[in-house]
């Protein structure tokens, strides 16, 4: 596991071209993420709630916290080297989103700084899951908590 090629995977700066198979939409959440720490099958992130993530009370958008349940759940997968190809590039693909489940518990406002946690649930030949805890920097108080599953086409024999 090399995270380098995590960060670079989840850290880009500008165009959705830097994350494999990603919308603008992507590019503009992620841009600001970043990785604190990675080992085998665990990501830690963190960013703060800007305005352009808010609604116009505030509050972190959910869709936001759905698209990074997405996208650092999927860090998750390329941590532990699950169905990677193209790792010494520094690009991975974990296969193909079937659900992502989100509980809203809390909000977060504006300038809040938000640590995400994503860890491998289970890699099967063809299925995964990934958990992903939002909680507030400050507090540690649990904002969201979502489940990813992922289709691992590229170790299916379908």
């Amino acid at each position: 596991m090399d995270p380098e090629a995590v960060r670079r995977t989840i850290e880009p700066t500008a165009f959705p071209a830097d994350i494999t198979g990603s919308t603008r939409y992507d590019a503009l959440v992620v841009s600001g993420v970043r990785l604190d720490a990675a080992e085998h099958g665990r990501v830690l992130f963190s960013f703060v709630v800007t305005p352009r993530l808010a609604s116009p009370q505030g509050y972190l958008l959910s869709g936001v916290t759905a698209t990074l349940a997405d996208q650092l759940g999927s860090a998750a997968f390329y941590s532990s080297g699950v169905g990677l190809i193209g790792v010494s590039s520094g690009v991975g693909l974990s296969g193909v989103s079937l659900e992502i489940n989100v509980s809203y518990v809390d909000t977060a406002t504006v300038g809040e700084e938000i640590e995400v946690e994503a860890k491998l649930l289970r890699a099967g030949k063809s299925v995964g899951v990934v958990s992903v805890d939002f909680r507030k920097k400050r507090t540690g108080k649990l904002m969201a908590q979502a489940r990813h599953t992922k289709y691992l086409a590229l170790s299916s024999k379908l």
